[in-house]
């Protein structure tokens, strides 16, 4: 029996809602270098070109939609606090808003949100749907020229990470869902939950690099397997186990 379930999503719940994968083999995202776009070093080169290609991945969120996991996993948390003493916290590692638009409440956007905007100045940040510049001004500070977007870029730390780790201790059911498994700090993840005592599933297209840590997995897209295991785990407080091949 579960109580306190942590959910760790990854790009592979999203890359079914057309949002593009952060990390790709050809070191482009979105068609552009990962170090010009993703790295600080990168921002200070040029800001214009930052500002304005993370303004274009703001714009991409309008039309896309939750799908079925997201879906899922919302209804999961809304119901479990009903029957169960514990309660359903969801950590993402992606920057897009499909989980706030799936309904998901309190998700812990680990590596920041595209539609989120930080000030350096103040360090203040706060909710932005529409179009920065270098020129922007802070809502908090009233300064100009120190936003950037709020968002946690290779070499910088993720954020929440002390309260993520106080969720994984108190877990009693891990959920990986679509993550490489090869990104640090959240390829520990799994490890953490099991030393803790909390079983641990993963769900990807295909076995990740630390399938080691999980004690089994479910295979194929995440719009199929969530729902249904979410169904089974509702209906039964059981998880349904499968052979991770």
């Amino acid at each position: 029996m579960f109580d306190n379930i942590v959910i760790l999503t990854g790009a592979g719940i999203s890359a079914e809602s057309g949002i593009p994968v952060f990390r790709s083999e050809t070191g482009l995202w979105e068609q552009e270098r990962v170090e010009d776009v993703a790295t600080y070093d990168g921002f200070v080169r040029d800001k214009k070109k930052v500002h304005d290609f993370y303004n274009k991945m703001r714009l991409s969120l309008a039309d896309k939609q939750p799908n079925a996991a997201h879906l899922a996993l919302t209804r999961l948390q809304k119901e479990w606090p009903k029957t169960h003493a514990g309660k359903v916290s969801i950590v993402t590692q992606n920057i897009d808003n499909l989980h706030e638009k799936a309904l998901s409440e309190q998700v812990i956007h680990m590596h920041g949100e595209l539609m989120s905007i930080l000030c350096e100045k103040c360090h203040a940040s706060y909710a932005f749907a529409g179009e920065s510049s270098v020129d922007t001004v802070c809502e908090n500070c009233n300064s100009r020229g120190h936003m950037r977007p709020d968002i946690v870029w290779f070499g910088e730390m993720p954020y929440f990470m002390d309260e993520i780790e106080q969720l994984l201790s108190k877990c009693s059911l891990f959920m990986s869902i679509g993550t490489s498994g090869v990104v640090y700090p959240a390829a520990g993840f799994s490890q953490y939950a099991r030393s803790q005592g909390a079983t641990c599933i993963e769900f990807n297209l295909e076995q990740s690099a630390v399938v080691s840590n999980f004690d089994w997995g479910l295979y194929g897209k995440a719009s199929e397997t969530v729902p249904a295991f979410v169904d089974h785990l509702l209906k039964t407080g059981e998880a349904l186990k499968e052979p991770k091949s």
